[in-house]
């Protein structure tokens, strides 16, 4: 599939940050002129994914992260968000409903509401070198379109 679009966004893990992001995809994906449900869906997804980087990835300290946004030629919109953190020990089991690594604050259900929410989602990681979220969600197309 063919990129159309692309934006390439870099910010500390500051927990301030979120919302930003979450911002900054729903304003990116209104290019593909989604419904209320999708762009809600589209920025809950990014919430979790920041938020899970910010949390896990960085626990102790201020890292970077990246998030790429890109509106393919099938009419989907593909956010891929990056960090350089810790990474994840087991992803099967990261990607499990209410496992956390987060204490007892944190619900364990970021991987299952971004996969809930996204057409597709894929997660990797290495130990030391940081996790890649990699999400797309298909963008209806509406008659008038």
């Amino acid at each position: 599939m063919k990129v159309e679009n692309h934006v390439s966004l870099e910010f500390p893990s500051a927990s301030a940050n979120e919302g930003f992001a979450r911002s900054a995809a729903a304003c990116f994906a209104a290019q593909l002129d989604p419904t209320l449900e999708e762009i809600n869906d589209v920025k809950t997804a990014v919430s979790e994914a920041v938020t899970n980087a910010i949390v896990h990835a960085y626990p102790d300290t201020l890292g970077k992260i990246v998030m790429k946004l890109r509106i393919r030629d099938d009419h989907s919109l593909e956010i891929i968000v990056r960090d350089w953190g810790v990474g994840i020990t087991d992803v099967d089991q990261a990607r499990a409903p209410l496992f956390t690594t987060g204490g007892e604050e944190r619900s364990g259900m970021g991987f299952t509401i971004m996969e809930s929410f996204m057409d597709t989602l894929k997660v990797r990681s290495q130990l030391g070198k940081g996790t890649t979220v990699t999400m797309r969600r298909n963008i209806a197309r509406r008659a008038g379109r």
